[in-house]
C-alpha cells in the first residue's frame, strides 16, 4: 500500500545555521494512526509546519500521495485537514459559517454538507450554538469548531496537534471515536500529543522526536524494546528514551 505521507531526509527549522530538525524520514499509510511524541521543543510542531507547507525544508522533501507542494499546491493541500493546538477562527463568522467555509474550500456538495454537518454538530453538542459568533465561544467550543471543520471534509490525511487541550470529557470521547471511525474507513492520522496513555491505546505506530532527531519509531512494542523495557508502558519507555541514560 502506497503511503499518504512521505517525509524523506528532512532537515529544517527557522534558521539554516541552526536547524531544528535533522534528517527525519518516516511514512504514514492509509488506515494508520501515527503518534508524534516528544518533549517540548523536540521539533513536533516544526515537523507539522513543514508538512503543512508553512515552512520550507533546508534539505530533503515531503510528498502527499507522491506530490510535492511546490509542484501541485492545490492537490497537496486538499489531501489533508489540520487541527491546530490553539483554535484559529474568524471572529466575525458563526459556527455554521465556519463549517460552510470548510465545505466550500474542499468542494463538498450541499447535500453531503448538510448531512455531515448535522452529524458533527450533534456529536459535539454544538447544535444549539450553530449561529453564535466564534468570538462568543469558549476555548473548548472553538476547538470543537476546528475539529468539526476538519472531519467534515473527510480528507485522506488528518494532521492533529494536541487536540485534547480545552475539550471536555464528552468532546474527548467524541474525537477519539471519530478518529477510530475515519481510520477504519482508510484515512491516515498523524497526531501529536503529550497524553501518552491515550495515544498508546489508539495509535498504531509512534515517532519519538528528541532534540530534532528521530530517537525511535515503530509500534509501542518497538519503543519498549528500544528503551530496554519490554512490556512496559509507553510512558516508561518514553521516559527512558529521552533521559540521558536512554540517549547515550
Amino acid at each position: 500500500m502506497k503511503p499518504v505521507l512521505e517525509v524523506e531526509h528532512l532537515t529544517g527549522g527557522y534558521s539554516r545555521q541552526r536547524p531544528v530538525l535533522h534528517n527525519l524520514s518516516f511514512r504514514v499509510h492509509p488506515g494508520e494512526m501515527v503518534g508524534l511524541i516528544g518533549l517540548n521543543g523536540a521539533g513536533k510542531s516544526t515537523t507539522i509546519k513543514h508538512i503543512l507547507g508553512i515552512m520550507q525544508p533546508h534539505a530533503g522533501e515531503i510528498r502527499l500521495n507522491g506530490r510535492r507542494i511546490e509542484e501541485h499546491p492545490t492537490e497537496y493541500r486538499r489531501t489533508y485537514a489540520y487541527v491546530p493546538e490553539s483554535p484559529l477562527l474568524y471572529e466575525e463568522l458563526t459556527v455554521k459559517e465556519h463549517l460552510e467555509l470548510a465545505a466550500m474550500a474542499y468542494g463538498l456538495d450541499s447535500a453531503e454538507y448538510e448531512r455531515r454537518s448535522a452529524d458533527m454538530l450533534e456529536e459535539f453538542q454544538m447544535t444549539p450554538h450553530i449561529n453564535r459568533l466564534s468570538s462568543h465561544l469558549s476555548k473548548g467550543m472553538k476547538q470543537k469548531v476546528m475539529i468539526m471543520s476538519a472531519f467534515l471534509v473527510q480528507p485522506e490525511l488528518y494532521i492533529i496537534d494536541e487536540p485534547f487541550l480545552g475539550l471536555d470529557p464528552l468532546g474527548i470521547r467524541s474525537l477519539l471515536e471519530l478518529m477510530v471511525k475515519v481510520k477504519n474507513s482508510g484515512s491516515a492520522i498523524l497526531i501529536s500529543s503529550h497524553i501518552l496513555a491515550t495515544v498508546e491505546r489508539y495509535a498504531d505506530q509512534f515517532l519519538l522526536l528528541h532534540q530534532g532527531k528521530l530517537r525511535a519509531s515503530g509500534t509501542a512494542a518497538a519503543l519498549q524494546s528500544a528503551a530496554g523495557l519490554p512490556g512496559a508502558s509507553l510512558d516508561d519507555a518514553f521516559f527512558r528514551l529521552v533521559t540521558e541514560e536512554g540517549t547515550r
